[in-house]
């Protein structure tokens, strides 16, 4: 399931990107998938082991091209162990909320990309966010621990990414069908498992079933709701300057535990 879209993005075949709170991986898959080489980045290493683990699993079975790389990152968002100007491409995805600083970590994408590099960052909107806060305190509590820790409207994320010196291109909402979703996770218990409900386990094989088979009936009502119920606030922008050559960011970032960047194919 993507948030972000790569056309808009400009991704191309051979672009080096950055997936910044990458989770499991779905947007450096796609990335992959397009010809891009990804650093896969997060402060969890368990979900950097599981990427690299799924990326050879997907060289194998030549779902990739030979020549895309791979590199995995252990990372704090507000201190990117990466030189200036090293992406074409930023991706991060539902991280901003998380984070106490978040002008420092939008300095710190802004100082990455190089001139004329686009961004999109994604965010859990306004409305199905606030909804989600008024019915469990759980989902977004405690902060200290990973918890959300701020709610951004359009405004004024697109204002916080205008302060950092990106163009702001445009903006949309994605994901409606998933707000409902969560708002009956939230009244249940965010924090227990799927399974010990029965309208939470069916909604979420529905969501599950709508992912795979993409049938158009959901993809209208989703593109509908979308302006009003989407669940995820995408925002893009450029970085002002002229483009130039990229810098390498395996040579400057500082790699997961093992110290060895997953290259696809190994």
């Amino acid at each position: 399931m993507l948030t972000v879209g790569y056309d808009r993005l400009g991704l191309r075949p051979g672009d080096r990107i950055l997936d910044l709170g990458c989770g499991f991986g779905r947007h450096a898959f796609e990335a992959l998938r397009r010809g891009a080489n990804v650093v896969a980045c997060d402060i969890g290493t368990d979900e950097l082991h599981r990427v690299r683990a799924t990326v050879a699993a997907m060289s194998e079975a030549d779902e990739i091209g030979p020549d895309v790389v791979l590199e995995t990152a252990n990372g704090d968002a507000t201190r990117l162990p990466f030189a200036d100007g090293s992406f074409d491409r930023v991706i991060a995805s539902e991280v901003m909320e998380h984070i106490h600083d978040d002008d420092a970590a939008l300095a710190e994408l802004t100082r990455v990309l190089r001139p004329g590099g686009t961004i999109a960052i994604t965010v859990p909107a306004a409305l199905p966010e606030r909804i989600c806060w008024k019915i469990s305190s759980d989902y977004h509590a405690p902060a200290a621990v990973g918890g959300h820790v701020r709610i951004y409207g359009r405004h004024k994320l697109r204002e916080r990414m205008t302060t950092a010196g990106l163009d702001v291109d445009g903006d949309h909402r994605s994901h409606a069908l998933h707000s409902p979703y969560w708002w009956l996770r939230c009244a249940v218990g965010p924090n227990r498992p799927i399974e010990g409900n029965r309208l939470v386990r069916l909604y979420h094989r529905f969501l599950t079933w709508d992912i795979v088979k993409a049938p158009r009936t959901t993809r209208t009502l989703d593109r509908i709701l979308n302006p009003v119920l989407g669940k995820s606030l995408v925002v893009y922008a450029t970085k002002p300057g002229v483009a130039g050559p990229t810098v390498d960011p395996g040579s400057h970032g500082e790699p997961d535990p093992e110290k060895e960047p997953a290259h696809v194919p190994a």
